[in-house]
């Protein structure tokens, strides 16, 4: 052992740099040998320390350039999460189609109300009435039932079953055709919520819609569950429908008609002015115009005029009233029935007959036919007067091109369906003429909803507008 100490001490110096040094050696070494052993271990610690702060170095690195893209892919998240800024366009066509299939039940509902078919039905089933009568058996049934209503027996006690099943078809068509609206607009409606395909705004249209849609249902039912009591009226006269319930369902029917074509055309605004932004900013501020704030009033009182004439004319259809009195502008010997027949103390119900004003108003066939034309003489001439009020002064200078068109298509509009109404009523109330009236009703209303609603624009779409024009103006 003693002959191999000189060699290690030779070869010490040697191993210094080795990773694998003895400690008894070290101990042993002089101290050159040591200094150059620290000066190793020196060095090697601050090489580990550089490359672990390298290491370190592209982690980070790394991490920044990673972060934008999770913060990015998150951001895309949250929007698929949340609802857009704007609707689709699919969405506003699917809103005016379902508009227009109103449109047409509302017409149709008047045939079936001419034809005397709405009391075919004396059931409501709304599942399983989709389906007719199958078999002769079920028709058989059908007619039994009906065979029992009032309207049978006042009415058509000579009617066989052949005859029964075009009535029936008649009926049957339009609560079919109820039930497909129905679906065609709630199903999409939770799809497009629960997708978030449309704004916040627009999902709380549909849902009302939707709402509405089904309410409609019921209201249809109950009106034509008031002419299946024969207690509803008088002993002798002709079975029909009350003409209140009546009344209520037409107007739900105008009211959803509106909220769809409004809503539709709403959508087109907003993408139309999000387009076009600096246009937008324009028509926005050629809108404030002072002089076309009361235009703009005026309209909205005409839309409310021409809903009040509609009502009215509700009435006239659900007690016959376009019956009696079949000239124009004359009822009988003068411009009004005699007094005493228009104030009839037979409709008042109430001892003191403190009743008699408002059921004569509501329930005198001929007071109710008078209304109507005050109504529509009114309806007639405001229309006309707004028209000319658009065309003098500073208004026909405020108001914009698309307003003025406007306004002139509810002149024709209106004309048309005077001519209609006094058609009607001199030729004593045929089927062609009486429901191209009621499609000219609402045809009138449509016009007068779409100046009202190019003399407007919402302060959610303007806000919008503006932040689209901070946006194209910032500098790059």
């Amino acid at each position: 052992m003693s002959l191999l100490i000189p060699g290690l001490r030779r070869a010490a110096p040697k191993l210094a740099s080795s990773p694998f040094i003895c400690r008894q050696c070290l101990r042993q070494q002089p101290r050159i040998a040591s200094s150059r052993i620290l000066r190793s271990l020196q060095v090697r610690c601050a090489s580990t320390e550089s490359q672990t702060q390298t290491r370190f170095a592209r982690y980070f690195t790394s991490s920044a350039v990673a972060t934008p893209a999770i913060a990015d892919a998150a951001s895309q998240g949250a929007k698929k999460r949340s609802f857009p800024e704007t609707s689709p366009k699919s969405v506003a066509y699917w809103l005016i189609g379902s508009a227009a299939s109103v449109f047409g039940i509302v017409v149709f509902g008047g045939l079936t109300r001419l034809t005397e078919s709405g009391l075919s039905i004396t059931e409501w089933k709304p599942v399983t009435g989709s389906l007719p009568p199958l078999t002769q058996a079920d028709w058989e049934s059908e007619f039994e039932k009906y065979r029992a209503s009032p309207e049978f027996h006042l009415l058509n006690s000579h009617m066989d079953l052949d005859e029964f099943k075009k009535i029936y078809f008649m009926e049957w068509t339009h609560r079919l055709w109820g039930r497909v609206i129905g679906l065609s607009f709630a199903l999409p409606t939770l799809y497009l919520i629960a997708r978030r395909r449309v704004t916040p705004r627009v999902a709380f249209h549909l849902l009302g819609i939707s709402a509405l849609i089904g309410f409609q249902g019921f209201i249809g039912w109950w009106m034509v569950k008031s002419g299946l009591r024969d207690d509803l009226f008088a002993p002798g006269s002709h079975p029909r429908v009350s003409q209140y319930r009546l009344a209520a369902h037409l107007a739900t029917a105008f009211v959803c008609y509106s909220w769809m074509l409004l809503a539709g055309l709403g959508i087109l605004r907003d993408r139309r002015l999000l387009a076009e932004p600096e246009s937008a900013s324009k028509l926005a501020a050629a809108l404030k115009n002072p002089a076309i704030a009361p235009f703009r009033r005026s309209v909205l009182a005409l839309t409310i005029l021409v809903f009040t004439t509609v009502l009215s004319g509700a009435l006239v259809a659900g007690l016959d009233a376009g019956l009696i009195y079949n000239e124009f502008p004359k009822m009988g010997l003068g411009l009004t029935p005699p007094r005493s027949e228009l104030w009839d103390k037979f409709y008042s119900r109430k001892e003191d007959g403190s009743d008699l004003w408002w059921r004569n108003i509501l329930e005198n066939p001929s007071l109710v036919q008078l209304d109507h034309r005050i109504l529509a003489t009114t309806t007639f001439c405001t229309i006309l007067g707004l028209f000319a009020y658009s065309r003098t002064g500073r208004v026909a200078a405020a108001l914009p091109k698309n307003a003025r068109k406007g306004m002139l298509g509810v002149v024709h509009l209106v004309c048309l369906q005077v001519a209609l109404g006094i058609s009607t009523l001199i030729y004593m109330v045929p089927i062609s003429l009486a429901a191209a009236h009621q499609a000219g009703s609402l045809a009138l209303l449509t016009g007068v909803l779409v100046l009202g609603h190019r003399l407007r624009v919402p302060k959610s779409t303007l806000t919008m507008v503006q932040k689209r024009l901070s946006s194209t103006t910032k500098p790059r």
